[in-house]
C-alpha cells in the first residue's frame, strides 16, 4: 500500500487523464486504505456525467456495498423522494460518496453488518477520487449530505447544524482556495430514517427545504 502522510492514500491508484469510466474501473482495485479488505467492492459514483448538481454522501451502506451503486438502499429511497419534492429530477444528478468502501462491524448476533462512520484518515485517503469526480462532472451545485461529506469538502471544522441550507462557495479539495461552483449542505437521508416518530416529519421537511435551496441555484 502506498504511504501518504497518514499511511493512507488513494492518490497513486487514480489514473491521470482518465474519464469517469476509467476512474470507476481503476477504483475497483483501490488499496489506498484498509477498508477494501472487508468490503464487498468499491462503490463509485453514478448518474448523469454532465449533471448540473452533484450530491455527496458519507459512504456506501449494506445494500450499496452488495449492489455496487450508491444510494440504492433505504436512505436512497428517502433521497429520491426528497429530491422530487424539491423539484429536482434524480435522474439528472450525479451521486457519489466521500468514502468508496463500506465500513462496518458485525452484529453480535446474526449476519447483520452495522454501519461504522469512517475516520479522518479514511476520508482523506479517498479524497482524490472525489476530486476527480468533481473535476470531470463540473457541477454548478454540490450538495453535501451529512457531516462526513461536509467535512470532506470544508474541513474538520464543518458543522451541519450551523451551515446547512446556505449557499456557500465550494472549496477546492486540494486546499488551494475556492473551487468552481456552489455548495449547499444538509443532513444525510439516513438521519431521517433514524429519527423517532415525533421528529421524522420535521427532519424530512428540513431535508426538502435545504434541497430547494440547491434547486433554486440552478434556476
Amino acid at each position: 500500500m502506498s504511504q501518504g502522510p497518514e499511511g493512507y492514500d488513494a492518490g497513486p491508484y487514480v489514473p491521470e487523464g482518465a474519464g469517469l469510466r476509467g476512474l470507476r474501473d481503476a477504483a475497483a482495485g483501490c488499496r489506498g486504505c484498509p477498508l477494501y479488505r472487508e468490503a464487498t467492492q468499491t462503490v463509485f459514483g453514478t448518474g448523469d456525467t454532465s449533471a448540473r448538481m452533484l450530491l455527496v454522501g458519507e459512504q456506501p451502506g449494506d445494500q450499496e456495498d452488495r449492489q455496487g451503486r450508491p444510494f440504492v438502499g433505504p436512505a436512497g429511497g428517502v433521497l429520491d423522494r426528497a429530491l422530487g419534492e424539491a423539484g429536482i429530477d434524480p435522474e439528472g444528478t450525479y451521486v457519489t460518496n466521500a468514502v468508496k468502501h463500506f465500513k462496518f462491524e458485525p452484529a453480535r448476533r446474526g449476519k447483520r453488518r452495522i454501519h461504522k462512520a469512517p475516520d479522518l484518515k479514511e476520508i482523506r485517503a479517498c479524497k482524490p477520487w472525489l476530486a476527480e469526480e468533481l473535476r470531470l462532472v463540473a457541477p454548478e451545485v454540490v450538495v453535501a449530505l451529512g457531516a462526513t461529506a461536509g467535512k470532506t469538502l470544508f474541513g474538520s471544522s464543518f458543522r451541519v447544524g450551523k451551515q446547512r441550507g446556505l449557499a456557500l462557495p465550494l472549496p477546492a479539495l486540494d486546499g488551494s482556495g475556492e473551487g468552481e461552483g456552489t455548495l449547499v449542505a444538509t443532513i444525510h437521508p439516513s438521519a431521517v430514517l433514524r429519527a423517532g416518530d415525533e421528529e421524522r416529519a420535521a427532519m424530512y421537511a428540513g431535508l426538502v427545504a435545504d434541497l430547494k435551496v440547491a434547486a433554486r441555484l440552478l434556476c
